[in-house]
């Protein structure tokens, strides 16, 4: 029987979260969304992970049945990288809108939670750093990765040229020969 996921009403990126979830556990997986860009995700994801997707529009909502097939298990196989990620800002953008920015960095700090490929360390630079301070909007989801094992690595230079050294709420402070170390020794490095 397939699990069903009801997502609708639920802000982005929480309906792939639950899906991703509930396909580590079920064979198959039913999501219903109500809106065409969740349905969108929700199909990336299922074609991503190699899964066979089923659209079915119906009145109450989009079902899209997503079911394991002899790929999806090589293809979430193969997902697992050792990954630095880069972060030289606190937000994502070019600070036109500063509230959104914000938003997305947050955002994007949840979704990597639960993903599969999520990186091995998170090295902060630059403003970057002030995603790691008591203040930070970002400060619980980059604790929860931290506690799942993420290294966070915020730059001790940038920390106390921005005069946030003693605020500083998860990590361990790094300096530029190991933030270069992590960079080098890394199958690949994702730069925000």
């Amino acid at each position: 029987m397939a699990k069903v996921v009801d997502a609708r009403k639920l802000s982005c990126p929480e309906p792939v979260i639950l899906t991703r979830q509930a396909l580590a556990d079920n064979p198959e997986v039913i999501t219903i969304v109500d809106n065409e860009t969740a349905r969108e995700n929700i199909s990336r994801l299922g074609k991503t992970t190699g899964c066979d997707v089923v659209i079915e529009r119906k009145n109450n909502g989009i079902y899209l049945t997503l079911k394991k097939t002899a790929d999806s298990v090589k293809t979430t196989a193969q997902t697992t990288v050792k990954s630095v990620l880069y972060l030289g800002s606190d937000i994502i953008g070019r600070g036109e809108n500063l509230a959104l920015g914000i938003l997305l960095m947050q955002k994007f700090l949840h979704t990597i939670i639960t993903s599969p490929g999520r990186p091995g360390t998170i090295l902060l630079m630059n403003d970057g750093v002030k995603l790691a301070t008591q203040d930070s909007p970002s400060l619980g989801e980059l604790k929860e990765l931290e506690k799942q094992g993420v290294e966070i690595f915020p730059c001790g230079t940038c920390l106390a040229r921005l005069g946030i050294t003693d605020k500083l709420a998860v990590g361990k402070i790094s300096n530029m020969d190991e933030i270069a170390g992590k960079m080098l020794q890394a199958e690949k490095v994702i730069s925000l």
